[in-house]
């Protein structure tokens, strides 16, 4: 079986759009692959966190993962800084990139942007330049052959590929397997329910924008009810036209895996309200298991279990790797 490895933000919250748009798949790969999924801890602190909210985000996020059907009899699931090779294979591939390899990447030019212009200052911590280091380490230590990513994620998968062939021309071509990026089949692309020409963003300061997972049942109905739409009152798909109500047939057709031609036709005789509750009801449904998992998770100690399990797994076959790269790049001096 191929091996595949992706990351999770440990940002503690997750929208429907995050849901249908990642994690359903991810969830279905752990069928596909030898999957290894882990909580990017080591990522997030490229810029400064609260300790007590990193760590509660990071149990957040990985009972939400097993709530929602990640399997660890299937996946080896763990938190990234309990596999203490990463950080150090990071170091390693840090002395093998060049400056310029990693001034192109995109990510770290518009992070920086960012942070410049929330903070009102030219500083820019050293980890938002390097960190594409790091990511390479986490893809080479398992010998993966794929990462699902983004498009936007498709050049820091090149740049783990230049480094594994550089280090393989100069140590061994065995030392690495060379990943391949996955760009996910087609997924539905959830919209802000306020701003409809805008993804779906946890980050917004406005409530009514999107639906965590976690949501109540009220929260939600108020949420879809309160979605923009227009004053024609017919649902239909017209994603310039009709930016609300394409987006809301989108999550209708997420849930209920029916075409734009069959929910137009099941609400041709409806108004705006009737299609609203709906898309409220059949969301509702969808997340509810979920949301009666993750309560269930949260007070067992099982989600601790699971990740200290699937650390271990990893840890054995990180240091495996980690030993191959040293013995080849003669760190470990007692050795042969």
């Amino acid at each position: 079986m191929k091996k595949m490895v992706t990351a999770v933000a440990s940002s503690g919250t997750m929208t429907i759009g995050n849901y249908f748009g990642v994690i359903k798949q991810v969830i279905q790969y752990q069928n596909e692959y030898d999957l290894y999924l882990f909580i990017a801890n080591l990522h997030a602190i490229t810029m400064p966190q609260d300790k007590t909210k990193l760590k509660q985000n990071i149990k957040t996020m990985a009972t939400l993962y097993f709530a929602c059907g990640l399997d660890p009899q299937k996946a080896t699931i763990f938190v990234q800084s309990d596999v203490l090779e990463h950080a150090q294979l990071g170091w390693i591939l840090n002395t093998q990139a060049t400056m310029g390899e990693l001034e192109r990447m995109t990510q770290f030019k518009d992070k920086s942007q960012k942070v410049k212009a929330n903070n009102g200052t030219s500083y820019i911590p050293a980890g938002l330049f390097t960190y594409p280091t790091l990511m390479a380490a986490d893809i080479l230590l398992y010998d993966a052959n794929y990462v699902p990513v983004g498009v936007d994620q498709i050049q820091h998968v090149e740049l783990t590929r230049n480094l594994a062939e550089r280090m393989n021309h100069t140590y061994g071509e065995d030392l690495f397997t060379i990943p391949e990026h996955l760009v996910p089949k087609k997924t539905p692309k959830i919209m802000d329910l306020q701003e409809p020409s805008k993804k779906m963003s946890k980050s917004n300061t406005n409530e009514k924008t999107f639906i965590r997972i976690l949501d109540e049942p009220e929260v939600i109905k108020r949420k879809i009810g309160s979605a923009l739409t227009d004053s024609e009152d017919k649902v239909y798909f017209d994603a310039e036209k009709k930016p609300g109500i394409s987006n809301l047939m989108t999550i209708y057709s997420a849930i209920t895996n029916k075409d734009y031609d069959q929910i137009q036709k099941e609400f041709e005789n409806k108004n705006y309200k009737d299609f609203k509750d709906a898309v409220a009801e059949a969301l509702i449904s969808e997340l509810e298991p979920i949301q009666i998992k993750f309560k269930e998770l949260w007070n067992s100690p099982q989600v601790d279990e699971w990740l200290d399990e699937g650390a271990n797994k990893a840890r054995k076959i990180a240091y495996k790797k980690l030993m191959k790269v040293q013995n080849r790049m003669g760190l470990n001096y007692k050795r042969k």
